[in-house]
């Protein structure tokens, strides 16, 4: 009886070994190429990218270019020079603007994230009177385009007389940016279990202990997330800007940016050199940020 054992155990092994042969010839064949579909796919890519890259490309070209009218050449690479970066810097209010800038967008990010981590938390733990109408009211504000909205927040603004200040700007901004973020938190707050809550009473702590020192320290991810979008929102935005900053020491970059364009003439050297260095507080941002981003962007989308 054992010699059968004996024989049969190989004759079984043999054929193990021939199913996962065919198994993994199968799974091979699944996922291998065809020649015509990687060149489609790489093909694709590239086109992606040149699409991409070109826009930007060609306003840091045209940033180089000092002539009049080399902007609409862009084949021409000769007399390259930073002549239009010194001339912005040195002989325009563009560090005003940066300035102005910089403070709006600051304040904005910091004042969102904080009023869109409370109320998120709030929504996402407690029930409350109101509960239902809150999350509806978050969820509807985002439904009307700015431009419905510069007259009757211009009309408050000038009430309560802040237009032309930073404080009525950095106000307007937090209306577009806390309801789509405190959205965002309070998805990401469902993912964290509540028995960190329950361990944090159990600790004695009051609730907002438990969100400061337990909660948000894991919400890590959803706070750069949040910051990055409401730092974009008031660094790029135009409309708003534009109606509620009426001096010119009080421009901001989005809006100083207009000088340069006058009934007869744009100043286009001057205006890709300007958009260059706009965009590099953002790509700074976007680095500080881009290892929580995608992980603050999907974590919220379903709750786990």
């Amino acid at each position: 009886m054992s010699a059968v054992t004996r024989a049969a155990a190989p004759a079984g092994t043999a054929g193990q070994a021939d199913h996962a042969k065919r198994a993994a010839r199968r799974v091979h064949s699944r996922t291998r190429r065809s020649p015509l579909a990687s060149v489609a796919i790489h093909a694709t890519l590239i086109a992606a990218s040149f699409i991409a890259v070109f826009p930007i490309a060609w306003v840091a070209l045209t940033s180089l270019k000092t002539g009049n009218g080399q902007w609409a050449h862009p084949g021409d690479f000769s007399n390259l020079n930073f002549g239009n970066y010194s001339k912005v810097l040195n002989d325009t209010d563009f560090l005003t603007w940066f300035g102005n800038s910089i403070l709006v967008s600051v304040l904005t990010m910091v004042l969102a994230v904080f009023v869109a981590a409370t109320c998120g938390y709030a929504v996402s733990r407690m029930r409350f009177p109101g509960y239902r109408a809150t999350m509806w009211m978050l969820l509807i504000v985002q439904m009307f385009p700015i431009a419905v909205l510069i007259v009757p927040l211009y009309n408050l603004m000038s009430k309560l007389h802040l237009v032309n200040s930073y404080a009525g700007l950095v106000l307007v901004y937090l209306t577009t940016a806390v309801p789509y973020c405190a959205w965002m938190l309070k998805g990401y707050f469902d993912t964290i279990p509540i028995e960190i809550d329950e361990a944090g009473k159990v600790d004695g702590l009051t609730p907002f202990g438990t969100f400061w020192r337990l909660v948000l320290p894991l919400a890590r991810p959803g706070l750069a997330v949040v910051a990055f979008y409401s730092f974009l929102t008031a660094w790029a935005e135009v409309a708003f800007a534009n109606t509620f900053m009426q001096g010119s020491d009080k421009y901001t970059l989005a809006v100083g940016l207009r000088t340069f364009v006058s009934q007869y003439k744009g100043e286009w050297g001057l205006m890709t050199a300007s958009s260059v260095l706009i965009a590099i507080p953002a790509a700074v941002m976007f680095l500080l940020v881009q290892r929580n981003l995608v992980a603050g962007l999907t974590s919220g989308s379903a709750k786990g």
